[in-house]
């Protein structure tokens, strides 16, 4: 295109400069020459590029889909070896590390409504009869979290699942979150809700199962997520706090102690009033035991958690009473990726501690990628750098002249 005029979404562009550009494309480097146009006295804009949505100024959209999926699951380093090893694209590290940056603010900045999309179209299965809604977080090295000796200091970054389960207990499928750490997981738990409202929406009948380990926080916001359904204290963390309370008192290792262990560990998951035995037989170890505070304090575990601890119950309902789903979601979301050697990362300059954009790009990618969302989020992100470009209507481009 190279006109006079062109209008850019109902606004009229005037011509100012023609040049040569090079872009990445799936093929490899594309050189073409291209007309910039500028309205007033704003910056001068490329309309091939916004036809075509090139991506972070040189990618386009296939590359720059390609090149995202690549490092969302390895580094920037890796994957411009991945590149030159594949022998179409040859992107450079620094490339590489730019555009999930640049992909994470063009999604951050219209997040609500691209979720709100996901949300709309995706799909329930049929069979789906329980959905279960989990919360959890893993510590990751931040660079501006520093100790006092200058190391890097670590925080919590935020994972979230929403499951579905058959009538017999068998997991369906599972939408996977994860944030960047942010105080009291905010807006991870926003999404969270938003995520179950939308589902409830399409299928109101579905049994709301919330699991999580003991964590006050988590349980503060998931008992608000299931007035009418079912609330469990993740099964393995219970019998852990248990076992260490009878090694606290019969020493790690001892035969009476694990032959208590595995008798209190049946009574807890097997009979419907097992938390009450359990509890009563750890009060009487108190009592035995006075000076044991870890004893106590996995006393004072149980009696907090006793009404999400139906375990019984919630597996003769075919009901899941584990975290392990986002428990898992943990390491794979975020620990594979995010925590090898060396690394470190930062929250962004001038946005909220929240928002880390580089962090939160891999992140959000990951996460849509094990959702089986990503090829539906594409749609949206790559759209984002389209633009409707016309010719007005007085405007004719000369025809070129034919060959003799």
């Amino acid at each position: 295109m190279d006109l006079p005029f062109v209008e850019i979404e109902g606004r009229r562009y005037r011509r100012v400069l023609r040049s040569h550009a090079t872009y990445t494309s799936a093929a490899g480097a594309v050189g073409v020459h291209r007309t910039l146009y500028r309205c007033g006295g704003e910056r001068a804009v490329v309309p091939m590029e916004l036809r075509a949505g090139i991506v972070a100024g040189h990618w386009t959209a296939l590359a720059a889909r390609q090149a995202s999926v690549v490092v969302a699951h390895v580094t920037a380093q890796e994957g411009e070896r991945v590149f030159r090893e594949l022998g179409q694209m040859t992107p450079s590290k620094s490339s590489l590390d730019r555009l999930p940056k640049a992909l994470g603010g063009q999604w951050e900045g219209q997040r609500e409504a691209f979720e709100a999309a996901l949300r709309a179209s995706s799909e329930v299965a049929q069979e789906a009869v329980t959905v279960a809604v989990s919360l959890d977080g893993v510590m990751i090295p931040m660079k501006d979290a520093k100790r006092a000796d200058g190391s890097a200091g670590y925080q919590e970054a935020g994972c979230a699942t929403l499951t579905y389960y058959d009538a017999e207990g068998e997991r369906l499928d599972t939408v996977y979150f994860g944030r960047m750490p942010q105080p009291h997981k905010e807006v991870l738990k926003r999404t969270l809700g938003a995520e179950l409202e939308a589902v409830l929406g399409k299928r109101p009948a579905l049994h709301v199962v919330t699991i999580a380990d003991g964590a006050r926080d988590n349980w503060n916001f998931l008992d608000t997520l299931a007035v009418q359904g079912t609330a469990i204290v993740d099964f393995y963390h219970a019998a852990e706090q248990l076992k260490s309370g009878l090694d606290a008192c019969y020493g790690e290792g001892n035969a009476k102690g694990r032959a208590q262990y595995e008798k209190l560990r049946h009574l807890l998951r097997h009979d419907c009033a097992g938390v009450e035995k359990v509890i009563r037989s750890l009060n009487h170890l108190c009592r035995t035991h006075p000076g044991n505070k870890r004893i106590a304090e996995v006393l004072g575990y149980l009696r907090n958690n006793r009404h999400r601890m139906g375990y019984a119950e919630a597996k003769a309902r075919h009901l899941p009473i584990g975290s392990g789903v986002v428990e898992a979601a943990c390491k794979t979301l975020v620990t594979q990726r995010m925590k090898r050697s060396g690394m470190r990362w930062r929250h962004a300059g001038g946005l909220p501690p929240s928002a880390g954009i580089g962090g939160q790009a891999i992140l959000t990618l990951r996460a849509l990628i094990q959702s089986k969302r990503f090829d539906s989020a594409w749609e949206l992100l790559s759209g984002a750098y389209r633009r409707e470009v016309n010719i007005p209507d007085n405007v004719v481009p000369f025809p070129c002249k034919r060959a003799a």
